[in-house]
This record gives C-alpha cells, sequence and structure tokens, in this order.
C-alpha cells in the first residue's frame, strides 16, 4: 500500500498485568517511528480508555483507538472500538457475538502462538473478518501461517507489536489508505478489510528474552494466566 498511513494495532499499557508503560510515553514515541497512532488492546480490561481524550488534545495528529485483548476459551481475541470488556473466558464464538452487539470489529490475536492463540483448528473455521498476521511478538513462521490463513479463508490482514515495553512499539503495525483521519474511518477500514499488515517476527533469541521474561512476570502473579 504505497504511502500508507501505519498504526500499531496491539499495545499493552499499565493497565495491563504484564505492562508498565504509561500511555502518554507510548504517545510520545510516535513521531520517532513514523505511526500515525496506536490501538490500546489491554488484556481484558478497558481501564486505560479512559485517559485517551487527553491524549487526543495533546496529539492532535494522531489517532488513539480503544481496544481490548480478550482472553476466550480457545484464545485471545482483539476487539476495537468496544467501550466496555467482555466477560473474559467465555466461548470465542459467544465473545464475537458480544464484540458485533457492542459495535465492535474482531480479529483473531496470533493464532498460531503455542500459548494464547486459537491454533488451527478453530482459526480455520471461526466467523471473524480479520487475522492479526503480523505480531511483533511472534515467530516468522507463526506469522506466515497466519497470512496464509488469511489468505485462503479471504480474511483481513492486521498487525501489531504486542507491545509491553517502549522498545518494542512498531516493530509491526497495519498499515491502511492516509485519508483515514478519524478513529470512526479507522473502525470503517478495518470493518470493510480495506488494511494490510507488515513489519517484523521476533527473532529466536528475542522469543527466548521474552519467554523468561513472561515467565518472572508469571511467577510475580502468583502462576495465575492472563
Amino acid at each position: 500500500m504505497s504511502d500508507a498511513a501505519r498504526l500499531d494495532l496491539h499495545v499493552h499499557s499499565v493497565y495491563s498485568p504484564d505492562s508498565r508503560m504509561p500511555l502518554d510515553e507510548i504517545a510520545g514515541r510516535l513521531p520517532y517511528l513514523g505511526l500515525k497512532g496506536f490501538a490500546i488492546t489491554d488484556h481484558n480490561s478497558v481501564r486505560g480508555h479512559a485517559a485517551l481524550p487527553a491524549l487526543r488534545e495533546k496529539y492532535p495528529r494522531y489517532l488513539f483507538l480503544p481496544g481490548v485483548e480478550i482472553s476466550t476459551a480457545e484464545g485471545h481475541l482483539l476487539a476495537y472500538g468496544v467501550s466496555e470488556a467482555p466477560p473474559p473466558h467465555r466461548p470465542i464464538v459467544e465473545v464475537l457475538d458480544w464484540v458485533r452487539a457492542h459495535g465492535g470489529v474482531a480479529a483473531l490475536a496470533h493464532p498460531f502462538r503455542r500459548a494464547h492463540g486459537v491454533g488451527r483448528r478453530v482459526a480455520a473455521s471461526v466467523p471473524v473478518s480479520l487475522v492479526e498476521t503480523r505480531n511483533g511478538h511472534n515467530s516468522e513462521i507463526a506469522n506466515l501461517r497466519a497470512e496464509n490463513l488469511a489468505a485462503r479463508r479471504g480474511l483481513g490482514m492486521v498487525g501489531g507489536s504486542d507491545a509491553h515495553q517502549l522498545a518494542e512499539i512498531g516493530r509491526a503495525y497495519t498499515e491502511l489508505d492516509p485519508s483515514v483521519t478519524t478513529v470512526d474511518d479507522l473502525l470503517d477500514a478495518l470493518a470493510r478489510r480495506s488494511v494490510s499488515a507488515n513489519g517484523r517476527s521476533l527473532s529466536w533469541s528475542g522469543r527466548l528474552r521474552l519467554g523468561l521474561r513472561s515467565g518472572l512476570l508469571l511467577a510475580s502473579r502468583g502462576f495465575r494466566p492472563i
């Protein structure tokens, strides 16, 4: 997509149990990364949404999309444009119905990640219109499998860094037509699948470091899953 606008549609803030990034610091990184904005997608929480109006006032050139990453019974799901979080750990089809009923747009999050992905069987048939095909925490193989799934099913492709630390923001991103200038425009583009995904996967050594960090955070939570 030539001259596309780039947005990171998978970012975790201080309102996720495994991230310490203040939203203002995330927004402050955007000018240096060539990004037009980001989606806040904290785990099963929309508490960070209350800070978005202040961000829009401080950074009027950028888009801040309200979202949430939902832990469904089968794996993680990204929901954009919702103002509340659905109950976690419910069947994914039930959660998808909830997102649609609340005016949101949903995407499978890192479907082929061993931990927290929905897996091949569910991904092949679940009634969703978008798939995260570029995730900055995924291996290249997992991202390529997601791209192949989206191509086979004719689904839209989105990308996001899955950032939990500032250095990770923008590793992967979603590309849109530069005419997208409002959150409503962005949601409409997602609903029409008029988007594409790009960015970098995570190397083997990067995944090893991430695994160690995730293990330490899990232990600090008393081994409670997200």
